[in-house]
């Protein structure tokens, strides 16, 4: 089982524009959107869902008004201020609840239950490219690491199941937990970045976290064109760390036009770009053939 990482150093780099390309190049892939804080991928892949299961993670506190008697302790042992008085009685507020579970233990009729906390649904799609794995949380919610853990597992036991060798996933921005998450087990991790000081700097970060995975880091520069200078050094310090460097990519119009047709970039009829999105493929693979 092999896999491939899509992520970059903040948002909006173009990852998941490459790897919707990514995903009409690869044949027969098991695809996962990562980014389950915030997924775009199904905006180009148009996936049919076939299957949609909750997302639980932690608790959330639960005053049952038939047994709270409105003593108020509730209210004064919360530090998150989020029980507050209800006429009688006293009501958590989800929004503001961490789950400390204090009320809990310490509500002297022990009328606050502590159910499972229900943040969001997760989907297995068809979509024109292949089978593909996504989810949602709602707004606010946390445990996006576990959820993004519970998606990889999945499709790869997608993949086994129907034969295939290749999961390719659009990961999250940044470095933070659900990034974490995505990286674990990746073979190889495909980081756009684009020719900005910002761009250079969030590149570092997030190839040394792919570096203490002992991940394989290909790099990618979207809109190269808008500085040359730029995109020189980020190749030259790329180089300089043994990263492969598999294209730059311009800045063209285009891929906002096919984003509106709910189309990846090589689905159109601009040669050019379909060429470098090709060759920038062709790289991924070589050095995935080069992991054990």
């Amino acid at each position: 089982m092999r896999e491939i990482v899509v992520i970059s150093g903040k948002g909006g780099a173009g990852k998941t524009s490459m790897c919707g390309a990514f995903a009409h190049l690869a044949d027969k892939a098991i695809l996962c959107d990562l980014d389950v804080d915030a997924p775009d991928l199904h905006l180009l892949l148009d996936p049919q869902v076939q299957s949609e299961e909750s997302f639980y993670s932690g608790h959330e506190a639960v005053i049952d008004p038939e047994r709270c008697i409105g003593c108020g302790q509730c209210a004064e042992l919360c530090r998150f201020d989020a029980v507050r008085e209800d006429g009688d009685v006293y009501r958590v507020n989800s929004l503001a609840c961490e789950g400390c579970k204090v009320c809990v233990a310490l509500c002297p009729e022990k009328a606050i239950d502590f159910p499972e906390k229900h943040c969001g649904q997760w989907y297995v799609s068809d979509t024109r490219f292949g089978p593909m794995v996504h989810a949602q949380l709602f707004p606010g919610e946390e445990n996006s690491g576990r959820l993004v853990t519970l998606l990889k597992q999945k499709g790869r036991a997608m993949a086994e199941e129907q034969g295939l060798d290749l999961v390719l996933c659009d990961g999250t921005p940044g470095i933070g937990c659900p990034v974490i998450s995505s990286m674990a087990g990746t073979d190889v991790a495909v980081i756009v970045t684009e020719p900005t000081p910002s761009g250079l700097h969030d590149l570092k970060r997030v190839a040394e976290l792919c570096e203490r995975f002992r991940t394989k880091v290909a790099v990618l520069v979207n809109k190269w064109d808008i500085n040359p200078a730029m995109t020189e050094e980020i190749e030259r310090w790329s180089t300089g760390r043994g990263y492969t460097l598999v294209g730059r990519f311009p800045h063209d119009r285009a891929v906002v036009d096919a984003m509106l047709e709910r189309k990846v970039v090589t689905e159109t009829d601009n040669a050019e770009l379909s060429r470098i999105i090709n060759a920038s493929w062709a790289g991924v693979l070589a050095l995935l053939d080069t992991c054990n």
